[in-house]
């Protein structure tokens, strides 16, 4: 592990969790694409990037206290000028226990869920399924033991119902499956190496496109 994960995990140990904009910054160390975004703290830096940012973005609360954002309104999406975003960047920083907001470039695609569960008999397991909202929903989810390869990969992709949507079904462009196959395995590999800190892991959602898989949240849950 190098020296800026290992601050990263060490600084996270109070919470029991990483935050999102450090959770990515680990999955970029494993060349696992992530938006372009900007972590700001206060009022005062988002006006020094005001010319950087590339509108829409979405904004994202970032907060020890506040484990899934959504529930508590802590996502804004669609912002399009920067008065709206000024607005927005005020209401979640005042949430509760809040040191920052993220803003992120947006990105279109199909929503999947990339997760990790570090199993006490068997040790690190990967997780794909249909992601975003529709989750908890829908519950079609793959699941291999790490470390996989492409050929794993692929096999967990067409035991999903909604394979056919990441092919291309009806007319629709099917997603870049050489680009999510290549996240999927680096995600492999990291939760390999970080076996002995992580409890899990979820990325979702993880939105695919004909040209690129990002990962658009992130939430890694630390051993106890």
């Amino acid at each position: 592990m190098n020296k800026e994960i290992f601050e990263i995990v060490e600084n996270s140990k109070k919470y029991g969790w990483i935050l999102e904009h450090d959770s990515k910054k680990i999955l970029n160390f494993y060349n696992i694409k992530t938006p372009n975004s900007f972590f700001i703290p206060n009022i005062q830096e988002l006006e020094k990037i005001k010319e950087k940012i590339k509108f829409p973005v979405v904004l994202k609360v970032v907060s020890p206290k506040i484990l899934h954002k959504s529930d508590l309104k802590g996502v804004s999406v669609g912002i399009t000028d920067f008065d709206y975003l000024n607005e927005e960047f005020k209401r979640l920083i005042s949430l509760n226990g809040a040191i920052g907001v993220i803003i992120e470039e947006m990105v279109e695609g199909v929503e999947l869920i990339v997760g990790a569960k570090n199993d006490y008999q068997f040790g690190p397991v990967v997780i794909v399924g249909y992601g975003g909202v529709g989750v908890e929903i829908y519950k079609d989810t793959s699941m291999r033991m790490a470390p996989i390869t492409n050929e794993d990969v692929l096999a967990m992709l067409k035991e999903l119902k909604c394979f056919p949507i990441l092919k291309g079904f009806r007319g629709k462009k099917g997603i870049n499956l050489n680009k999510l196959t290549a996240l999927i395995v680096n995600f492999s590999n990291f939760i390999m190496d970080f076996e002995d800190f992580f409890d899990s892991i979820d990325l979702n959602p993880v939105i695919c496109n004909e040209s690129e898989a990002f990962v658009c949240d992130a939430r890694i849950i630390l051993k106890k």
